[in-house]
């Protein structure tokens, strides 16, 4: 029986022009070997089954090659390149850092260093998973990281970055590598395809590649489990019926029985799909990826954000032009609540329901509202606006000078009778005169007044003043200034006090 090789290593590229997905990485890999300025250090980062470990094993070749016809790729016919081939290159060091990650199996490592490469320029060392590393074993590698022999050069390769030391990554040149395309990934499935002699459906490609989630080496897995169900034909029921994946058929279906407002269809329709053992949350999850495939299927632009088969792109096209995008985002909206509040629910099936039945009401939930709404715009009138009494602004300043103002100010005598002063203030007695005029205040409790002879009450309660004339005579022939204003009602507050006083000890 002949030995079975997976895809995955069968196709594994061999050159930077066959990396799948990478450009940005080849192509400054490329040339930095055509321009001679190679680092000391590298670190490739990024998710799993990305081509970490196969940039890293096609640079070390490139770099020994003897014979670069394009001084970029190599020549895979030289005696470096063979060797490299057959693994049997003494230049090029692999080390699993997983299971070789202590200080003793670092310093093994840094011994060797010191010796000169006995083919080719360069000694290269590549350590696989060096995040698994510990704190010690990077300490020790510290020194000879940073300041290697000229023929040395280190490849390491992770794929959780946060777990090395600064320190580390500071004497690296850092490669982040990036999940590869879905349609990326469903040519190079094709690719594969075409030279096994089999059969495949675009669009089962391309549930495979959605399946990997980016990682072309999940991708060939799969591929190789699907021959092994199908044979030599690959069709996208197999591949469905075989990864136990919920048919774009239902979703269409059910969003068909949305948009008709039929509820009990698609409840049916939901029961038919736990009944095939899928997942109610994987439904909700299938059915948010769904409606957001509709919105980017209305326009032309976003398009090319779905990334599906051509079969599956007219359906989506199709039944985008039946919603309109209020009821897409307001369905996705509905779609993220419930995903957010499932596993929390304790009635996890009703929870789905309910959304279903939320989505099928959509539209007449929307006319009630701007019903309701057009209800209240007629019932509330408008306020109307009170009459009040505004006094009229005051007149602006001009620069003419001021004219002599006369104010009327009570003036304590010694019997207790206020007696009214007209004098002819300056500009600075504008404040006594604002003062002197302000109405009295009144109060709803009695009170004992000093100067209660001066005033007395009518029938009304109301207070009105002494009617009796004003002796002109008696008045100070001096200006009433500020400062003598709170002089009089210092002196008049101390009187106020002193007859209290005298009060509460007469009682």
């Amino acid at each position: 029986m002949e030995n079975f090789i997976v895809s995955a290593r069968k196709y594994r590229p061999a050159t930077f022009s066959t990396v799948v997905g990478q450009s940005h990485i080849t192509n400054t890999l490329k040339n930095a070997i055509k321009t001679g300025h190679l680092a000391q250090a590298f670190l490739f980062c990024g998710p799993r089954g990305v081509g970490k470990t196969t940039c890293a094993r096609i640079l070390a070749k490139t770099i020994n090659c003897t014979d670069r016809s394009t001084l970029t790729e190599a020549c895979d016919k030289c005696e470096s390149c063979e060797s490299f081939n057959s693994g049997a290159s003494l230049n090029v060091s692999e080390l699993d850092a997983a299971s070789n990650n202590s200080v003793d199996d670092i310093r093994n490592l840094v011994d060797q260093v010191r010796y000169a490469p006995q083919l080719g320029t360069h000694k290269v060392y590549i350590i696989d998973e060096v995040h698994m590393l510990s704190t010690s074993a990077f300490n020790a590698f510290l020194k000879t990281l940073e300041e290697p022999p000229k023929h040395a050069i280190f490849i390491l390769a992770t794929t959780e970055k946060h777990k090395i030391i600064p320190t580390i990554l500071s004497r690296c040149q850092i490669f982040d590598f990036n999940r590869i395309q879905i349609e990326d990934i469903a040519n190079h499935l094709a690719f594969i395809a075409k030279n096994e002699s089999i059969t495949a459906e675009t669009d089962a490609l391309h549930i495979i590649a959605q399946k990997a989630d980016g990682a072309l080496r999940d991708a060939c897995s799969i591929f190789d489990q699907i021959v092994s169900f199908a044979g030599n034909t690959i069709t996208y029921k197999a591949v469905i019926e075989n990864l136990n994946i919920l048919d774009y058929d239902y979703y269409f279906k059910v969003t068909d029985a949305i948009l008709g407002e039929n509820i009990p269809s698609s409840l049916l329709l939901f029961n038919d799909i736990l009944n095939n053992g899928f997942d109610g949350h994987n439904f909700v999850a299938g059915m948010g990826d769904h409606f957001r495939n509709l919105l980017v299927s209305k326009d032309a632009e976003t398009l090319q954000l779905l990334e599906v088969g051509n079969n599956i792109k007219d359906k989506y096209k199709e039944q985008a032009g039946k919603c309109g995008l209020p009821f897409l985002v307001r369905g996705l909206t509905i779609l993220n609540k419930t995903d957010i509040q499932y596993k929390s629910s304790k009635n996890q099936r009703l929870q789905v329901e309910l959304a279903l039945m939320q989505l099928c009401s959509i539209n007449s939930i929307g006319t009630d509202t701007e019903k309701k709404n057009d209800i209240i715009k007629v019932s509330v009138k408008p306020k109307t606006t009170e009459t009040s009494t505004v006094h009229a602004p005051a007149a602006p300043i001009n620069n003419s000078p001021l004219s002599p103002v006369v104010t009327t100010v009570p003036v304590i005598n010694t019997i207790g009778t206020p007696v009214s002063v007209s004098t002819i203030s300056s500009p600075t007695a504008t404040t006594a005169a604002v003062i002197a005029k302000k109405p009295l205040i009144k109060t709803s409790t009695p009170s004992i007044n000093p100067l209660a002879p001066a005033e007395k009450k009518t029938d009304n309660n109301t207070i009105t003043q002494n009617s009796s004339g004003i002796n002109s005579t008696a008045l100070p022939s001096e200006n009433f200034t500020q400062n003598a204003l709170e002089d009089a009602w210092v002196r008049y507050a101390n009187d106020l006090k002193a007859k209290r006083a005298n009060l509460a000890s007469s009682l």
